[in-house]
């Protein structure tokens, strides 16, 4: 097949391009560097030439409310393109539970470029994904000074990137779901212990102390981040990749 990656230098669109190259895919990557811009349009027609699929993993650059137009313009833009290139499958990576948490713009966001998908003319996949283990750094450092990390309570169920990755492959090389499938890690934990376990992990003597007013995940309620039953559920336990990153 021949499958064109959209975000193809990020963390998880420079795995798929490796993944699926290996397994004998015509790969085009294609991201910014490359010369294709998905807010203008630039360069879209030509990485779409011939596409199968073609598997959108970009990111807005900014989590408030300009997200929104991020979203509607980029999935506009490569919507038309596909339908132009005849391109016979979308696929976008998506968030677990992004539809039930409203007031993160954030989530609005991706929830729009969702039913945008939907509502196009191209057979499509949503594959939604728990938060990524890696993202961890950057969620503790939101709320941390010297001596401490503040993380709410916030049930999650972690999973690693390279499991999205092949889950993402395998969707990709597969009929269009027109539908959702997640992905998720193995276990629910509090964000709070997660962030307590990577302290110790790294040797960190920072404390972290629970709040429910810290960070992005405080404006999330219940178990809307818990994958759904029949949720592809990856193997690799927080701990063990935290060993192996050590």
């Amino acid at each position: 097949m021949k499958i064109t990656v959209i975000g193809a230098t990020g963390l998880i669109g420079s795995q798929l391009v490796t993944r699926l190259g290996a397994a004998g895919h015509e790969v085009v990557p294609a991201s910014l560097s490359s010369g294709v811009d998905l807010l203008s349009g630039a360069g879209l027609d030509g990485v779409l030439t011939g596409a199968d699929a073609v598997v959108n993993v970009t990111n807005s650059p900014t989590f408030d409310e300009a997200s929104l137009d991020f979203f509607r313009v980029t999935s506009g833009n490569l919507l038309s393109a596909g339908e132009r290139a005849g391109v016979r499958h979308q696929v976008v990576l998506s968030i677990v539970g992004v539809d039930r948490v409203p007031q993160l713009d954030y989530y609005r966001a991706k929830t729009l470029q969702e039913d945008l998908l939907k509502r196009g003319a191209t057979p499509y996949s949503i594959v939604r994904a728990t938060q990524f283990f890696e993202f961890m750094d950057a969620v503790m450092s939101w709320t941390a000074d010297e001596s401490t990390v503040r993380l709410p309570a916030t049930p999650v169920q972690p999973v690693a990137a390279a499991e999205v990755v092949e889950a993402l492959a395998d969707v990709a090389t597969g009929q269009p779901l027109n539908g959702t499938l997640e992905v998720a890690g193995p276990d629910v934990l509090p964000l709070d212990e997660l962030g307590r376990r990577t302290l110790a992990a790294r040797k960190d003597d920072r404390a972290v102390v629970t709040d429910a007013t810290a960070g992005m995940f405080a404006a999330v309620e219940g178990d809307v981040l818990i994958a759904s039953p029949g949720a592809r559920l990856a193997p690799t336990r927080y701990e063990d990749w935290l060993g192996a990153q050590r």
